[in-house]
């Protein structure tokens, strides 16, 4: 295709920003990839302009650039979703919906996600002592709950019991029930009331990656008979009025809809059957799952979802409505934990390609040679051949190329060629192929299932100034799907089919997995880097707001990224201000987080140093400029000066 045939509509088809961005991104007129913080075009925001003010205050690339006002948009989309879908259903309950903090624990998101929620009494969610300190801060709502989840100890639960001296609706959800003996016991110590949940080890086996997180196996949860015990040791101690709350957890990122569906049928009749023993439930908290499309694709594979926000509170309101209204007993105020839905998009990772490892050096001469073995010959021949390539010869011409080039490397392995004649093979070789799968892009033949591996074998890789261990490590660990896009030069048709590098020296330092018109690829389009352009050509890695951004580690001791904050403002000459700079780690930083000691460093090399000094070896005005670099690299950021 040539850029003139090249469209704005091509360039959705290729990166399927609207399917995956849910309204919040997309491209303008210009080619330049675009945020609507609140989905409304009015608030467009050119994501380049956003990068150019960065630089000019100071921000190096990579960075993370979170955009506010989409926590603000999701958190007030998913509570006024389930408002109106109570209200249609006439149901009797409220939504109040928590967001677990272990999701993006920055305490920035935490304080938006509360802010936003406020008019919607919209709580928080903790599964650790540490996640419960922020909480008893940060969630001062009286009227919202803040819910408590994972294995608890003794000052867990004090901890607890305080906020509930504090006449916060903190609800201890037992997940063990030997944790229930020890609230009992820590209530009358402390004088007071516990509000109690009660989760349930459901039958109905979740979907996907997290599968694990419901049935038999499942790590959390009491079983059908647990239930009935804790409900009967509340009992004998005068505080079954205590239990508040049903609670179940099928996994993360549920893609199908239908596991939502039965996992209500199962749990809204579980709710039922206690409060017709007596226990007088307020509560139904169906957990987390809620689902986002990383890929785009709408379907039930799972990078994505086969459903969107409205069915799944469709299903949820009127699934437990039809089971209380049989069953005789009032419908609960619904919660549910969905912390994936509401952080994802407001987040995303903006690098830099500073340079294309190419799998070939197509500029190494092979040209004849006097004496070169005849395989070399055969190689060259069969390239010529390779240009006159058609329906009838292809298969033939690859058939040939590969066998060459096996036979190339055993008389390399026995010694009967050199490094020069292996040289001239390969590159040979690889120009052979890429003639092969140009002739297969464009021809209306049957191509074979192997040649499509090709484009992959061929594909330079673009190497980014990020680690993939510290912005994308849902890439790495379970090949998590996160949208790839150049922020720029979308209006021209992107010509170099290719992986992604980072600059660890790790070989899983890499992202091979992208979105495509027709499903996921090894490779992804981007645009050609000409020589002197290097450091200049900007992708983003999207959807990076849920557990990337608190997840990475600091493998070969790249750190935090730098970071702004992002609001749009109308009246403003560009749309939008950073209304926060937060910088990422030095490298003396992330040194000092693995008990090194810089400052001693610093000394150490400035004795090695004057030492030479003495002996002559290096100039007095060249050894302060090496000890003040030195000491330069320890303050700088971690990652690449490009």
């Amino acid at each position: 295709m040539s850029n003139n045939d090249w469209t704005l509509d091509k360039a959705e088809e290729t990166y399927r920003v609207k399917n995956w961005s849910d309204g919040y991104f997309g491209i303008n007129a210009n080619g330049n990839l675009t945020v609507l913080p609140t989905s409304k075009k009015k608030s467009e925001i050119e994501i380049v302009k956003v990068v150019e003010e960065m630089k000019s205050q100071g921000v190096k690339l990579p960075a993370v650039i979170r955009f506010h006002d989409i926590l603000r948009s999701q958190v007030k989309k998913i509570n006024r979703t389930f408002r109106n879908t109570i209200d249609e259903a006439e149901y009797e309950g409220r939504y109040l919906g928590v967001y677990p903090v272990k999701v993006n624990q920055m305490r920035e998101v935490v304080e938006e996600i509360i802010d936003a929620g406020s008019s919607y009494d919209y709580g928080l969610e903790a599964g650790s002592k540490s996640e419960l300190l922020a909480a008893l801060v940060y969630n001062e709502n009286p009227n919202s709950l803040t819910i408590l989840n994972g294995y608890k100890d003794e000052d867990y639960l004090r901890l607890a019991l305080l906020g509930r001296k504090l006449d916060r609706k903190i609800i201890i959800v037992i997940e063990k029930f030997s944790e229930l003996k020890n609230i009992l016991r820590l209530s009358e110590e402390m004088n007071v009331t516990p509000l109690i949940g009660l989760r349930g080890k459901m039958s109905v086996p979740g979907k996907g990656r997290w599968a694990n997180s419901s049935g038999d196996k499942a790590k959390f949860g009491l079983t059908t008979a647990e239930i009935l015990n804790a409900v009967k040791l509340m009992e004998e101690h005068d505080l079954k009025s205590s239990i508040k709350l049903f609670h179940y957890h099928i996994g993360s990122q549920i893609s199908d809809i239908r596991t939502f569906k039965d996992a209500i049928n199962e749990g809204g009749r579980i709710y039922a059957k206690l409060y017709q023993m007596g226990c007088k439930l307020e509560y139904f908290d169906a957990g987390g799952g809620l689902g986002i499309d990383y890929d785009g694709s709408k379907s039930s594979n799972d990078s994505s979802r086969n459903y969107n926000l409205s069915d799944y509170a469709e299903d949820l309101v009127y699934g437990l409505k039809q089971i209380c209204d049989i069953e005789s007993v009032p419908h609960p105020n619904i919660v549910t934990e969905s912390g994936r839905a509401i952080t994802a998009h407001h987040s995303c990772v903006i690098t830099n390609v500073i340079d294309k490892i190419d799998r070939y050096q197509s500029s190494f001469n092979t040209k004849k040679s006097t004496g070169e073995h005849i395989m070399v010959e055969n190689m060259r021949d069969l390239e010529t051949e390779a240009c006159k390539i058609s329906k009838e010869n292809f298969q033939t011409i690859f058939n040939e190329a590969v066998q060459l080039k096996s036979e190339c490397l055993n008389a390399f392995k026995l010694g009967v060629i050199g490094l020069d004649e292996r040289a001239k093979m390969e590159t040979i070789h690889w120009r052979i192929m890429e003639k092969i799968m140009k002739w297969a892009d464009v021809s209306e033949s049957f191509v074979p299932e192997e040649f499509k591996s090709l484009n992959e074998d061929i594909a330079p890789q673009y190497l980014c100034n990020f680690s993939v261990f510290q912005s994308a490590a849902d890439h790495w660990a379970i090949d998590q799907i996160l949208p790839l896009v150049p922020i720029t030069r979308l209006n021209e048709e992107p010509t170099v089919q290719c992986g992604i590098a980072d600059i660890t020296c790790d070989s899983d330092g890499k992202i091979d997995r992208f979105i495509g018109p027709e499903g996921h690829n090894k490779t992804v389009p981007l645009h050609e880097i000409k020589e002197g352009d290097e450091g200049k050509y900007i992708v983003g890695l999207f959807l990076t707001g849920a557990y990337q951004d608190v997840m990475g580690d600091n493998h070969n001791l790249f750190g935090r990224l730098n970071e702004v904050h992002v609001f749009s403002d109308a009246d403003d000459p560009q749309g939008f201000y950073i209304e926060e700079i937060i910088k990422g780690n030095s490298s003396s930083q992330v040194l000092t987080t693995m008990q090194y000691n810089p400052e001693y460093m610093a000394q150490s090399l400035k004795k090695l140093i004057n030492k030479e000094v003495v002996r002559g070896k290096i100039a007095p005005r060249i050894g302060v400029k090496l000890v003040d670099f030195y000491e330069d690299c320890l303050a700088d950021y971690t990652y690449l000066n490009w």
